[in-house]
């Protein structure tokens, strides 16, 4: 497929969609090194990546529920279970976490938006692998307690959660905006 097809066919799968198999070592390998290849002012490398496959994925999701049960202790067996399977809906799951930091000429809003282009170019390339990807934030990327239970250090926060499996059903397309609706010309 050449790269403009590439782009235009890319769809998102939800995650509970994605099944196995998921990529192999030299296949996450390629995902990783592709999702590096962001642009980057100043060589910061604002962002990094954590990996959560195979068994890690259900230990995180048991802290996960272990934290719930702590702050909720009415919880509902479902919403423990939601949380225990929080990162096996797909058989891989990469973290990106901004590593913004301030900088006398970079603005961190700039180095944000590099670790967003580095999730972006993660789904892309499970896309050009024939893998199917989920970018999706939900709760436990805006909560202190879970951020360091994932493994976010000081001033790190996450961009999101890319998960990627082998796509269960064909994705279908969504409806897109129309260019007349987004695009004005300046001066125009």
């Amino acid at each position: 497929m050449d790269a403009l097809e590439l782009l235009k066919s890319r769809r998102s799968v939800m995650a509970p969609f994605l099944g196995s198999p998921g990529p192999n070592e030299n296949q996450l390998r390629e995902i990783l090194t592709i999702g590096s290849r962001v642009p980057d002012h100043g060589k910061l490398t604002p962002w990094r990546f954590i990996v959560f496959e195979g068994a890690a994925r259900e230990a995180a999701g048991k802290r996960l529920a272990d934290l719930i049960t702590k702050r909720e202790p009415d919880s509902t067996s479902d919403r423990l279970e939601e949380e225990r399977r929080r990162f096996s809906r797909a058989p891989l799951v990469i973290a990106v976490v901004s590593a913004a930091t301030p900088h006398p000429k970079i603005p961190e809003f700039e180095q944000l938006l590099s670790a967003a282009n580095a999730a972006m170019m993660l789904v892309l390339a499970a896309h050009a692998l024939g893998f199917a990807a989920h970018w999706v934030t939900e709760w436990v990327a805006f909560d202190h307690a879970a951020g360091q239970i994932l493994g976010l250090g000081p001033g790190e926060r996450f961009v999101g959660f890319v998960h990627i499996g082998t796509p269960a059903m064909r994705p279908s397309d969504r409806p897109r905006p129309d260019l007349k609706d987004v695009v004005t010309y300046w001066g125009s």
